[in-house]
């Protein structure tokens, strides 16, 4: 929970992340149960007498429980990944919870009024269960034998965590990116216990595009002789190199062409001119991608990636819920909806929003949607707090009206 002293204003203060062993096994869509499933979490806030003001924060596929505030330690690298979070946040962005601008007194998701609670995903690598967890059964990391999860495997281990703090009902459940598929997966779900959503540079299934540049930074991690099948674990030697390569292509993938041309252009990374070289950076873009693959591998386990990633290629929710017609897959939803899409993103770019806005008009049920202007491709959910805020808060007043 956040500390009362030296609070800077609309900061929750210094936190630090819990842990909660879920009681029963999950099942999971693959067929296969995993027992002793630990969850990390934070929350902040105050729950009120009447649990009834939750939000339920997820986050995307390089996030933790860490949503908000001060972690009690400083990490190597933070999660606040978005363009140019560095410059943004300074040398104590490290320590700051990935929406930390969402997040707090007076916020988007305003901590004097909501109790908002932040897990690391199922299948993850900061705290809850995944690949670098200890099998039951061995003692030993999960490591190949790891099952794939999907989205809907992610949302039922938040509600068995619900579960067990005497949440029932969610006021909201929020997130971007693959934050927002759990957001609408849960009001597919578990269309009585959430009263909105919000859904944020996200989509109701992922382009083929996506799909592609996907499977790409999965073949780099496990075409990497140190990925040794996924069971690298405690050999002295990981994937890093393709796990580097990986997150390169990602990156990219969250960035728009004029971002990038207007933070690098072609500057060389030298002070004189070309030097002739294959394995050194020459231009400014190419150490930013080394810099940005050096984080990540020290933070980041390549088994999560691998799995994460083809969590997100799996969603589709006409495809599991309406026999294809995304129409029908929404046909159950209770919750308001909020979209917000940037003009830039082309991963997930508005068109996906727009699908989701018309068939919940289609079908009579309250959505709002916006398309936000902005330069920095899919990383704007990251980067564009101060816009999205009043978007959020004007939503969340209307629905609690």
């Amino acid at each position: 929970m956040a500390s009362s002293s030296t609070v800077p204003a609309g900061s929750i203060g210094g936190v630090e992340t819990r842990f909660l062993d879920l009681p029963a096994p999950l099942r999971l869509d693959c067929g296969r149960e995993l027992r002793s499933v630990r969850v990390a979490y934070e929350t902040y806030g105050t729950l009120s007498p009447t649990r009834d003001n939750v939000i339920l924060v997820c986050h995307a596929l390089s996030g933790d429980a860490h949503a908000a505030g001060h972690s009690a330690s400083t990490p190597d690298t933070g999660t606040r990944d978005g363009f140019a979070a560095e410059r943004r946040d300074g040398a104590g962005g490290r320590t700051l919870g990935w929406w930390d601008g969402m997040i707090g007194p007076g916020k988007a998701f305003d901590t004097d009024r909501f109790f908002v609670v932040s897990t690391n995903l199922l299948g993850g690598c900061r705290g809850t269960t995944g690949p670098s967890s200890a099998d039951p059964g061995t003692g030993r990391p999960y490591g190949s034998d790891f099952p794939v999860v999907t989205v809907a495997d992610m949302v039922r281990c938040e509600r068995a965590f619900l579960d067990e703090l005497g949440i029932e009902r969610l006021a909201a459940v929020a997130g971007g990116s693959l934050g927002g598929m759990q957001a609408l997966q849960w009001a597919v779900l578990y269309p009585d216990q959430v009263d909105t959503i919000v859904v944020i540079a996200s989509t109701h299934a992922l382009h083929p595009q996506g799909i592609a540049w996907n499977a790409i930074a999965r073949e780099a991690i496990m075409r990497d002789p140190a990925w040794q099948g996924g069971d690298y674990y405690g050999t002295g030697s990981a994937p890093d190199a393709g796990m580097g390569v990986a997150r390169m292509v990602g990156h990219i993938t969250y960035l728009s062409a004029p971002a990038l041309t207007d933070r690098f252009g072609r500057r060389l990374q030298s002070a004189g001119d070309l030097r002739y070289t294959l394995d050194e950076p020459e231009f400014e873009i190419e150490s930013y991608l080394d810099h940005q693959a050096a984080s990540f591998v020290r933070r980041f386990d390549a088994n999560t990636y691998l799995r994460l990633s083809r969590a997100l290629t799996y969603f589709d929710l006409a495809r599991e819920h309406g026999g294809g017609s995304l129409t029908r897959a929404l046909a159950g939803v209770r919750a308001r909806t909020l979209l917000i899409a940037f003009s830039s993103d082309w991963l997930y770019p508005p068109s996906a929003s727009e699908e989701i806005e018309t068939a919940l008009r289609d079908l009579g049920k309250p959505v709002d949607y916006h398309v936000i202007d902005a330069p920095y491709g899919h990383d704007c959910f990251l980067l564009e707090e101060g816009r999205q805020t009043p978007l959020v808060r004007t939503f969340l007043d209307e629905s609690r009206a």
